[in-house]
């Protein structure tokens, strides 16, 4: 079935509803960026498969909303179909409410599926509609229930215990700890429904989404009681004991809102933002509307966890170096490489590494012009040749059980343009800037942010997305609420946090340049004006010197290279046989 008549379907669902729209969100009930297939509403009624979107469908017109990482990769998907590509964050472009109320007009009713839509969500999209005409929101219909034949089913994947060695911390002692901030809310409990972070409070791991180690789930917390509820096929006695012992019990998948029902306490957090609307409407006691405190106590790694990164950063290394080190024969050999081989080698060397367990997201392995599709993904139907010239920009990482990994090398294959070495050296400018900030406790990452694009715009250049994200600990490689970007992030940044260093640069149809480490947080100095803090470069490898334009960098930003460098060649040389050994040698010798 086509995308045309999966339409056909759909509409013959809201003619009987009595429905002048549908609307279809990314995310799942647990609000997670990548979803379990069960989950791919958006995917299926558009085809468009980005990891962030939203589809609107009129009982005429069709539409799909996503930012700048997926215009390219959008606008080729939806050829052939209605949907008409919107491009968020661009002045001509209407938001989704101000679209429905032109298509559809006033007093019309549109629909939505509560339960996989955020409650701050659907209270925003009812206000915005209400201001066009009076449209009203329906959030108890899931339309898909009804056309989506072959639906694969909710995971039933089995749940894993993430050993002690490498959480450094038991889950009854996080869950004390969590009940001490619930306090300081004046909360007697909560619903997690974020799949990290219920993870990472009960010390269990899973595969029910793709290079994601969680499984499907939820937690509610009182102040004396825990209960997770999960479908039961997915625990063995041993997990099942395991949750006893550490203080939790275990019901249902699906009785959630039952246990919401009967929950006992005089009140219960809910995050808005995480928790589904579906859920918010089930509860009957008083609701005390926060930020999951769980969210930025996961943030911040212990001792065990920042040892474990480390460890997982350097078999990382190794891998990307030994990955580089094959790229470089195979080129001067002239074997025939494309993106998908490419991307192949790199994930069996990681493969080699004691305990690999996947990548942490599908890789981005980009030549030339597709290097400026920020989220390209190479299919065999877009797959090319690399050639001895110009860049592969390569996005990848992995998951250890250590620790979690996510690096970005932008690679001169050959000869390069003038006009690439200048952009490439912009690029490393700015990540430079972010990896030597020094900057007070507690900062927020809008506020680093303009260090990694001052020089670009002075050049008139600019990137749309975010520059820096959180990484867990063997858990998502997007990890929230701290960011650095130009969007207003009020999550402060303070020490023992993970987080990226990205910028880039993308030229339409030309070629794109991304550099990008993994950064702890540590303390840096403390004055009579307070803590300071600083970043340390957990990423252990080389960034291609060949494209650089040297008399652009400033002596600070040649000193952090050539120390960097240094450090990346006494980390991994001794574990390196004499020919990458010596490829390393040259390419972390000083500039």
């Amino acid at each position: 079935m086509n995308i045309n008549q999966r339409l056909e379907e759909l509409r013959e669902v809201m003619r009987r509803e009595h429905l002048a729209a549908f609307i279809f969100p990314s995310t799942d009930p647990h609000q997670g960026e990548y979803v379990p297939d069960h989950w791919k509403g958006r995917e299926f009624i558009s085809g468009f498969n980005g990891s962030a979107g939203t589809a609107v469908v009129t009982m005429t017109s069709a539409a799909l909303w996503t930012d700048s990482r997926y215009f390219l990769a959008a606008a080729e998907q939806l050829k052939g179909t209605e949907f008409q590509l919107m491009k968020e964050k661009m002045e001509d472009t209407p938001t989704i409410a101000e679209w429905i109320g032109k298509e559809c007009g006033a007093g019309a009713e549109v629909a939505l599926d509560g339960m996989v839509n955020a409650t701050n969500s659907v209270r925003e999209l009812i206000a915005d509609l209400r201001k066009q005409g009076g449209i009203t929101l329906r959030t108890n219909l899931d339309p898909l229930a009804q056309i989506w034949r072959d639906r694969p089913p909710i995971p039933k994947n089995p749940v894993e215990i993430y050993p002690l060695a490498y959480a450094g911390e038991a889950a009854s002692v996080k869950i004390g700890r969590i009940r001490q901030e619930l306090r300081k809310l004046h909360a007697d409990g909560m619903l997690m429904a974020a799949l990290d972070d219920i993870a990472w409070t009960l010390n269990l791991r899973g595969t029910d989404v793709h290079c994601n180690p969680v499984f499907v789930s939820y937690l509610l917390i009182s102040s004396s009681a825990v209960t997770l509820y999960i479908n039961k096929e997915k625990l063995t006695p041993e997990i099942i004991n395991y949750l006893k012992g550490e203080g939790v019990g275990v019901d249902a998948y699906e009785n959630v809102q039952k246990g919401l029902k009967s929950y006992f306490e005089y009140n219960i957090l809910f995050d808005p933002n995480e928790v589904n609307y579906t859920l918010f409407k089930a509860v009957t006691r008083e609701v005390i509307e926060e930020e999951s405190p769980v969210k930025r106590m996961k943030t911040v790694k212990n001792d065990t966890e920042i040892a474990g990164f480390k460890q997982a950063m350097l078999k990382d290394g190794i891998a990307m170096v030994k990955f580089l080190y094959w790229l470089d024969k195979q080129l001067a050999e002239g074997e025939m490489l494309t993106e998908c081989s490419a991307a192949e080698k790199l994930m069996s060397l990681r493969a080699e590494q004691p305990l690999f367990r996947g990548i942490s997201f599908d890789t981005i392995a980009g030549y030339e012009a597709h290097g400026a599709i920020v989220h390209y993904e190479a299919t065999p139907e877009t797959d090319i040749p690399l050639k001895p010239k110009g860049f592969l920009l390569l996005d990848s990482g992995a998951q250890y059980l250590d620790g979690t990994t996510d690096i970005t090398r932008t690679i001169a294959l050959g000869p390069v343009t003038e006009e690439q070495r200048k952009v490439y050296t912009l690029v490393l400018k700015g990540h430079i800037q972010i990896e030597r900030c020094k900057f007070p406790n507690g900062s927020k990452g809008t506020q680093l942010d303009c260090l990694a694009r001052k020089d670009m715009w002075r050049e008139g250049l600019n990137y749309l997305h975010g520059t820096g994200h959180g990484v867990g600990s063997y858990l998502n490689v997007h990890e929230g609420p701290h960011q650095i970007r130009m969007e207003w992030k009020p999550a402060p940044l303070v020490a023992g946090m993970t987080i990226t260093d990205e910028p880039g640069l993308y030229l339409a149809g030309k070629f794109g340049v991304r550099i990008e480490n993994t950064l702890l947080i540590t303390p840096y100095m403390e004055t009579e004006f307070g803590k300071f803090l600083q970043f340390e470069s957990l990423t252990l490898c080389p960034i291609d010197k060949s494209p650089i334009l040297k008399e652009m960098l400033l002596p600070e930003e040649i000193d952090w290279l050539n120390d960097y460098h240094q450090h990346v060649f006494e980390a991994l040389s001794p574990r390196l046989d004499e020919g990458e050994m010596e490829w390393l040698k040259e390419a972390c010798a000083p500039l």
